[in-house]
This record gives C-alpha cells, sequence and structure tokens, in this order.
C-alpha cells in the first residue's frame, strides 16, 4: 500500500507531465482571476463610500484598502478557491496518475457531469466556510498563545482537505453511494495536514491542490488495488 509521503513524492516527480502542468496553468490562472475581480469590485466599493464621504484622497485610499484587503482575504481564503476551481478538473489530474502509475485503472472512472461538478464545488465551498468559522470560535481564546490559532486552523483544515482531496478521486471510481471510502481518517488527515502546510507557504501554495489531488489518486487506487473484490461494498 502506498503512503501519504511516498504519495506526495511520487506526485511531485509528476508535476513536469504536460497534462499536469495544464491543470496547474488553468487553475492558478483562474484562480488569479477570480481574486483580480474581487479585488476590483472591493476597490469600487469602497471608492464609491469614500467618494460619498466627500474624502479628496477618496480614490488613493480606496485603492490601498483594496489592495490591502484583497491580499489579506487571498491568504486566508485561496485554498477554499483554488480547491473549488480543481473540482472542474480533477479528472484530467486522476487520468494523468492512472495512465502513468495505474493503466489497468484507465477507463474505468465515471465522467462526473458539470452539475455535479458544480454541487461537489459548492458543498466543498460550504463545508470549508462552517468549518473555518467553527475553527475561528476556538482560535479566538487562543489569541494570545501566538502558535495556538494556527494549530487550530492547521489541524481543521487538514480534516476538511484530506476528506475532499479523497472525494475528488473516490467519487469518479465509487460503484455506489453506499461504497465505503477506501482511505482511513488518520490517512486522509495526514494527507490534509500535509497539503494545508504547502497552501501556506506563498508561491508554493500553487503547486497545493495539484499535488494534493494527485497524491490522492495514488492513496485511492493503492488502497483499491490492495483490497479484495467487493470489499470497498462494505458499510
Amino acid at each position: 500500500m502506498t503512503s501519504v509521503p511516498s504519495a506526495i513524492s511520487k506526485a511531485i516527480s509528476q508535476l513536469g507531465d504536460p497534462k499536469i502542468l495544464r491543470v496547474l496553468l488553468k487553475t492558478v490562472l483562474l484562480t488569479l482571476a477570480v481574486f483580480m475581480l474581487a479585488g476590483a469590485g472591493l476597490w469600487y466599493a469602497i471608492a464609491q463610500s469614500l467618494a460619498a464621504a466627500k474624502l479628496s484622497f477618496g480614490p488613493e485610499l480606496g485603492a490601498l484598502l483594496a489592495v490591502v484587503l484583497t491580499a489579506v482575504g487571498g491568504w486566508i481564503l485561496f485554498r477554499i478557491v483554488a480547491l473549488a476551481i480543481l473540482q472542474f478538473f480533477a479528472d484530467e489530474i486522476v487520468l494523468a496518475v492512472e495512465q502513468k502509475h495505474f493503466p489497468e485503472h484507465v477507463g474505468r472512472a465515471r465522467t462526473l457531469a458539470w452539475s455535479e461538478e458544480l454541487r461537489n464545488s459548492l458543498r466543498s465551498i460550504g463545508r470549508a466556510i462552517a468549518v473555518n468559522l467553527a475553527s475561528l470560535v476556538v482560535a479566538i481564546p487562543l489569541f494570545f498563545t501566538a502558535i495556538g490559532p494556527a494549530i487550530v486552523f492547521w489541524a481543521a483544515n487538514g480534516w476538511l482537505l484530506g476528506r475532499e482531496l479523497q472525494d475528488m478521486v473516490w467519487l469518479r471510481h465509487r460503484h455506489a453511494p453506499s461504497d465505503k471510502p477506501p482511505l482511513g481518517k488518520m490517512e486522509r488527515f495526514a494527507l490534509g495536514g500535509i497539503v494545508t502546510a504547502i497552501l501556506a507557504i506563498p508561491f508554493v501554495n500553487f503547486l497545493g491542490p495539484v499535488i494534493g489531488a494527485a497524491s490522492a489518486a495514488h492513496l485511492v487506487h493503492s488502497r483499491l488495488a490492495s483490497l479484495p473484490p467487493g470489499a470497498n461494498n462494505a458499510a
């Protein structure tokens, strides 16, 4: 069975694959586009509010506030936005991993309809927002411990991300909604925790979602290959 560090190592080694590079480029460009549009909208809203207050330096202050708030919001929300966008291209990553490492599994995945992709993406965003808001309640009392909030958010997002990455692969290969997910809780948490740490590193974080999806493909296929026929259908 492939371990989490081994899966991540294999995923990183395949980053040069043209199929993976195409997904990486699309994910990065669309993620940046989302934040650029959000920043432009924020600047317009702030500028209009300051102009209504008749401040002579309103446009300049509005632009500065928009840049700062977009940068802060981008750092906080990058993972949520990038993963939501990646949902639409996950099958390309999974297929690239299958073609290179699991050729016997090529063609077994079902193609998700655009509507299902959208539902999965919206559910992912909803869970991420809910979990992070719940984490905030725990993190606020730990604010003066300095490292406390960081640990809370890392643990919460590691748990959440491990599930999301598994589902990117698993939903395409399960036979029925009742099928049991192939990865254990600790295995999912280890994967999610490592990828969450990658997403916290500026610039390197652009690679995080793609590395996570490719690693999940290795883990899910390795686990399914190790199970006896019909074992994954257990409740």
